[in-house]
């Protein structure tokens, strides 16, 4: 298994493959110590590994290959080590925590590649704050030094802020006095959503380069202790004794590397496969069913990482992230899931069934993690109901992810949809609905009767009449239809149909996360490209530069 660098360009591809799998025995970055219930996770970033040439992560900085490292801690923590109920974020470097995203890997970096960083980083610290929430491990942010930007932001995903006071560390968000930015991943929300920031303060803070330290971090919400240098270590140990929880799981399982073959255009793994074709600009995701639907041990852990929904899901969130990092011109998605529905089923009830194990609730959590990411793909996504399909319960989900769902009817190769308990809760998305809600979001008797239904599977013609599917061709029409609704949807604007996408999937109520990605998308996608930010004269361009930035004044 390869580290979280850049390997060798891969046949066919212009550029360098980002590689998403990595082992604490494989990070650069960070240290992870565990001791009985609390971990230390420290942040000791090596200037001289960055992920791409041309910078140096100085001062704790990070790029995409610093998050990758923490994303895998935060999810061995959930696996490996159950036993921990505290996490103490803290830097391995005197006098500074971090001092955010590296501004010159930014500043050279394409547009898209911006984009997809904030959005990685954004779903790496809300796993953060959904593992104190559902899995009862308190993140800690322990800032032993100057903590700006994407530092403070990853702090905020903490459930809890302490802040040394040696008259010289600051909290601070200085992107948009430094850089003509703003913060990309959550900061601003997370100010006045989660730590309820007053506003007005809230606007000071944003807007004061040099942060705000001690007494006044504090009084201001910005933190939740300060505590002087000669106690700074005894407190935050005594901190973390307090927040132990008792009754926690004593043995976790290994995470083993994943199965991995790479090829140009094809990467593929025990149960997902992912080709592309490049000058269609579409890909192929499919999906293969279990095997096997064994009974789980009365140990549920001791099936360990190969389980077949946790290889899956595993294998799935590699997949959107590789799509997402190195397929940037990919425009279509087509999603397929191939394999035995009854065995699915059969997976879905031990699911069920055992959901309160700690083991199958951290699978199923994850589960809710990889489909919150397809949610957020800036990818179309058609699924495709086939002959072999095996959409049923869990893995139905995905398929209520995609913007539409195809489904065959030919009655010599019969097709079903089968729907689940599962599919009533256990996933939610960002806005907190089912898929199954939100699909029927002004009929929610509708989805009551979806789930009272004795039917065992949905035939094409019932999936249509229940509205569980967006059109079923006959087998004469079915390559014609999907050709054209493919090439159609391909050759339409990207920026309009990442727009309209994200505008369409997320109907209902708002949420903290929900406003975090959707000004994400708005935030960056246009202050990034704006002349004030990234033009020759703009903030971001000129940042460490002997000159001054020179900013268009009209106000859109």
């Amino acid at each position: 298994m390869t580290s979280a660098i850049l390997a060798q360009p891969a046949a066919g591809q212009s550029g360098a493959v980002i590689e998403t799998q990595t082992h604490p025995g494989q990070y650069r970055h960070w240290k992870l110590r565990c001791e009985g219930p609390v971990a230390h996770l420290i942040m000791d970033v090596r200037e001289d590994a960055g992920l791409h040439p041309g910078y140096e992560l100085r001062l704790n900085s990070y790029d995409l290959g610093v998050d990758i490292e923490l994303a895998d801690a935060v999810t061995r923590l959930r696996f490996e080590h159950p036993e921990v109920s505290v996490v103490v974020l803290t830097s391995g470097k005197d006098n500074v925590f971090c001092a955010g995203a590296n501004i010159f890997m930014l500043r050279q970096a394409s547009h898209p590649f911006k984009v997809n960083f904030c959005k990685y980083t954004n779903e790496t610290r809300l796993a953060m704050e959904e593992a104190t929430r559902e899995s009862g491990q308190y993140y800690l942010a322990a800032l032993n030094g100057v903590c700006s930007g994407g530092g403070y932001e990853l702090a905020l995903a903490c459930q809890e802020i302490h802040l040394i006071d040696d008259r010289s560390s600051a909290v601070s968000l200085p992107e948009a006095p430094y850089l003509g930015v703003l913060p990309g991943t959550g900061g601003l929300t997370r100010v006045v959503d989660k730590r309820h920031v007053r506003r007005d303060l809230a606007d000071v803070f944003a807007t004061l380069a040099e942060g705000v330290k001690g007494q006044r971090a504090k009084e201001w919400k910005l933190v939740d202790a300060v505590h002087p240098k000669s106690q700074w270590s005894a407190a935050i140990a005594r901190r973390a004794q307090e927040l132990v929880k008792p009754g926690r799981p004593q043995r976790g399982i290994a995470l083993e590397p994943l199965d991995k073959r790479r090829e140009a255009d094809r990467i593929d793994y025990s149960h997902v496969t992912l080709s592309v074709d490049r000058a269609a600009r579409t890909a192929r995701l499919e999906l293969r069913g279990p095997h096997t639907a064994a009974p789980l041990p009365a140990e549920p852990a001791q099936a360990g990482s190969r389980w077949y929904p946790l290889a899956l899901f595993r294998e799935l969130d590699d997949a959107l992230v590789e799509l997402r990092l190195n397929f940037e011109t990919i425009g279509v998605l087509t999603l397929h899931a191939q394999g035995d529905l009854d065995k699915v089923l059969a997976v879905d009830e031990l699911l069920a069934r055992h959901r309160h194990d700690w083991f199958v609730r951290e699978v199923l959590l994850l589960m809710r993690r990889t489909l919150k990411r397809l949610d957020l793909t800036a990818r179309s996504v058609f699924a495709l109901v086939e002959p072999g399909s095996c959409f049923g319960g869990f893995l139905c989900e995905p398929a209520l992810a995609a913007d539409r769902i195809y489904m065959i009817d030919d009655p010599h190769q019969p097709t079903a949809l089968a729907l689940s308990p599962l599919n009533n809760g256990s996933f939610p998305m960002g806005n907190g609905l089912a898929r199954l809600a939100q699909r029927f979001l002004d009929d929610p008797a509708r989805v009551a009767a979806l789930q009272l239904d004795t039917r065992p599977r949905f035939s094409p013609q019932e999936a249509l009449a229940a509205g569980l599917v967006t059109a079923a061709p006959d087998s004469l029409d079915w390559d014609d239809e999907l050709r054209i609704a493919v090439e159609e949807r391909a050759s339409l604007s990207p920026d309009a149909l990442t727009g309209m996408e994200a505008n369409l999937r997320f109907a209902g109520p708002e949420t903290m996360e929900t406003k975090i990605f959707g000004r994400l998308s708005a935030w960056q996608n246009w202050i990034f490209q704006r002349p004030n930010a990234t033009g020759e004269r703009g903030a971001l361009s000129l940042y460490g530069e002997p000159a001054s930035p020179e900013f268009d004044p009209r106000r859109t």
